[in-house]
């Protein structure tokens, strides 16, 4: 309902008559517009006036020319003042003015008594509209005054918006008075409230940005009046507006824009079910008090949001009393934290210091003893997840999951519990990085020492025993150099370093929990570990395969050295060490066992080729060694014996042949040889490493037997 401009003044009036309007606020009603009709039929009678007076002036001038002014029986200013004078002390209305001119009229009296008559009228309907307007404008004022101090009362938004809306239609005096508001979220504005009106449809309008007088006064912020809504072309006229401006009955309309700073927050109207022209000082009272009700439904919507946020505050102090008891829970589990952190405990001490605050079980288990699923819920959310009756906290620093933080048997889990524990996973997470960067720190320590035994033979022998002895490592007992690799192929690049870097932390840890060293080299690991009394270089090689393999879920192969000893004095012992440990690698690898462990002494007479200082005497030693004891503490023959029946062929008859001796003391010397070598003796691997064996202790003992 709009119009590009509001300038309606200068067009023609139209006075009429009109009923009071039911209820309160009637007798104002129709007070303002019985001051507004008077108004206007004085106007046009002191212009009548003026020009009468004008005339009869001129006229009056010339008889005074004439006569010389002498005429005793004109009357004086005062005299010709006088009736009008007591007319605006009685208040009389303006047609009331015209009596004492029509009396003088009718009594014939001269033309200058007339004249001076017409000039008191003009002059007495001057001050009567003067004396009107002022009270015309004291009575807006103070209606305005009494509008503010009664929107600063109130407090409910609608009651605001009503009395809104039934000050401006008293004000104006016109039938009805609605307003609208902006919706932002449909971009159009809808009837919020309305007074005086009777049409259901009109009062359920919504008018987009630009339609109609309202549409357009929301969307220029500009106030538009119209004395003939259906008539006037100068805005955009729809169906359903019209419609429910037709329903009500309205024609003419003023729309003033509701602003807070520069924005539209709805539109003001006044409007009447007859032609009528709204004046500027009508459109400038509405505007002032648009100024006021926006300002009030600021007010309002100000106090209800504050009332909404007081609401909010309360709600969440109840929380925050209800939740005193979990807060303090968490200080606890916060201190005992940091007191541990302090004072240097490990993850199961979180563990326990978390089983307590929150009355459950809580265990840290590896990544992959945790379920898989639900960890890397807890790791990419950043949350502890429910799992079953359990909850997981994922113990993670970046991408890498270390661990993970589990609460068993504990469904119902508070939220500032739950986040308890997942501060424990952080705490946790802090402490394995924390004793990740002291072990890295401790395994460039080692290594170092390490690559010295290899490297640098020059060393003093008392410093690395010193550097030994600070990391647990006692270089004066037996040790075993072992060397470990990874066989399976890798699918790239990044997949093999990743798969190295775990083997050499395994290692590391091995190393560190047996008091020995570890390093990386040739692509793979090399350990220095302690041989225990009672166990052998090849057990030890293949328990170090099993152990890494587990941890680094891959085949491991190692090959271990023979013993070694004074590893600080002798140089280069654990450079020939490693050698053959390298070596049995490689023939492990050759024979397919990958993942297993072994050491030179199990691969018979082949250990010759791989051991360092090609023991002879040792391998004769394990493999006929108890038969040659025998005949030594017997005083029998089963070596001869051996080697004539492998001379043979294998063939009992020919060795008793060979032997000179009966075929049964054949089989009683061979039946005891199976006891000491064991049932496989005559298989052929074993059969062959026996023959060389046998081979060898000849040449080693020269004197004929």
């Amino acid at each position: 309902m709009s119009s590009d401009h509001a300038q309606p003044t200068g067009r023609p009036t139209t006075t009429r008559a009109t009923a009071p309007t039911a209820g309160a606020g009637a007798a104002p009603h129709d007070d303002a517009r019985a001051a507004r009709s008077g108004d206007r039929h004085d106007a046009a009678a002191a212009r009548s006036g003026d020009r009468h007076d004008a005339a009869a002036g001129r006229g009056g001038e010339a008889q005074d020319s004439s006569a010389g002014r002498h005429d005793a029986g004109l009357p004086s200013d005062v005299a010709a003042g006088a009736p009008f004078l007591e007319l605006l002390a009685r208040g009389a209305s303006a047609a009331a003015y015209e009596q004492p001119v029509l009396r003088a009229r009718a009594e014939g009296r001269p033309a200058a008594w007339i004249a001076a008559l017409e000039h008191a009228k003009f002059l007495a309907l001057r001050v009567r509209a003067e004396l009107e307007g002022r009270r015309r404008r004291e009575a807006e004022l103070s209606a305005l005054f009494e509008t503010a101090h009664d929107l600063a009362g109130l407090r409910d938004l609608d009651s605001v918006l009503q009395a809104i809306v039934q000050r401006a239609r008293s004000l104006l005096g016109t039938d009805v008075a609605y307003l609208t508001l902006n919706d932002p979220a449909r971009g159009d504005t809808y009837m919020r409230v309305t007074e005086g009106s009777v049409a259901a449809r009109f009062q359920q309008l919504r008018l987009g940005m630009g339609e109609g007088l309202g549409g357009l006064v929301a969307q220029t912020a500009r106030p538009y009046v119209t004395d003939d809504y259906f008539k006037d072309a100068r805005f955009q006229h729809t169906g359903t507006i019209d419609d429910g401006v037709q329903d009500e009955g309205l024609v003419a309309i003023l729309g003033v824009p509701l602003m807070l700073g520069p924005q539209v927050i709805g539109v003001l109207f006044a409007a009447d079910r007859r032609a009528r022209v709204f004046e500027r000082e009508q459109i400038a009272l509405l505007g002032s008090f648009a100024a006021l009700a926006a300002a009030a439904i600021d007010s309002a919507n100000l106090l209800t949001e504050t009332r909404s946020a007081l609401a909010g505050l309360e709600r969440a102090n109840e929380i925050i009393r209800d939740r005193s008891g979990v807060i303090e829970r968490a200080s606890d589990v916060h201190d005992r934290l940091a007191e541990l952190v302090l004072r240097g405990g490990g993850v199961h001490d979180v563990a326990a210091a978390v089983s307590q605050v929150l009355a459950g079980t809580v265990d840290f288990t590896e990544a992959g003893a945790a379920p898989a699923r639900a960890l890397e819920a807890s790791r990419a959310e950043g949350h502890a997840v429910r799992h079953g009756d359990d909850w997981i906290a994922a113990v993670a620093a970046g991408g890498e999951l270390l661990g993970a933080l589990v609460l068993r048997g504990h469904p119902g889990l508070d939220p500032v519990d739950q986040r308890t524990l997942e501060r424990a996973a952080m705490v946790t997470s802090l402490l394995l990085l924390a004793r990740r960067s002291a072990a890295e720190a401790e395994q460039r320590v080692r290594g170092e020492l390490l690559d010295d035994l290899l490297d640098a033979r020059d060393r003093d022998p008392r410093l690395l025993s010193e550097r030994a002895a600070r990391l647990g490592a006692d270089l004066d007992a037996t040790h075993v150099v072992l060397a470990a690799r990874l066989d399976a192929p890798a699918a790239d690049a990044d997949e093999e370093a990743d798969a190295r870097r775990r083997l050499w932390s395994a290692a590391f840890h091995l190393a560190a929990t047996r008091r020995g060293l570890a390093a990386a080299r040739d692509g793979g690991t090399v350990l220095l570990l302690p041989l225990r009394q009672g166990d052998s270089a090849t057990d030890l090689a293949r328990r170090t395969a099993r152990h890494l393999g587990t941890a680094v879920h891959e085949a491991v192969t190692v090959g271990a050295s023979a013993p070694v000893d004074d590893l600080a004095t002798h140089a280069g012992t654990v450079t020939a060490a490693y050698e053959e440990a390298r070596r049995c690698l490689e023939a492990l690898a050759l024979l397919g066992r990958t993942g297993d462990g072994a050491a030179a002494e199990d691969f018979g007479f082949l250990g010759l080729l791989l051991a360092g200082d090609r023991d002879i005497a040792g391998f004769v030693e394990r493999t006929v060694g108890r038969v040659v004891a025998y005949d030594e503490r017997r005083g029998t023959d089963l070596i001869r014996t051996l080697e004539s029946y492998f001379a043979c062929g294998m063939s009992p008859a020919r060795t008793k042949d060979e032997l000179h001796v009966h075929v049964n003391t054949v089989a009683q010397r061979l039946e005891r040889v199976g006891r000491l070598l064991g049932d496989d003796w005559q298989t052929p691997a074993r059969a062959l490493e026996i023959q060389l064996a046998l081979r060898l202790h000849r040449l080693s003992s020269p004197e004929p037997r």
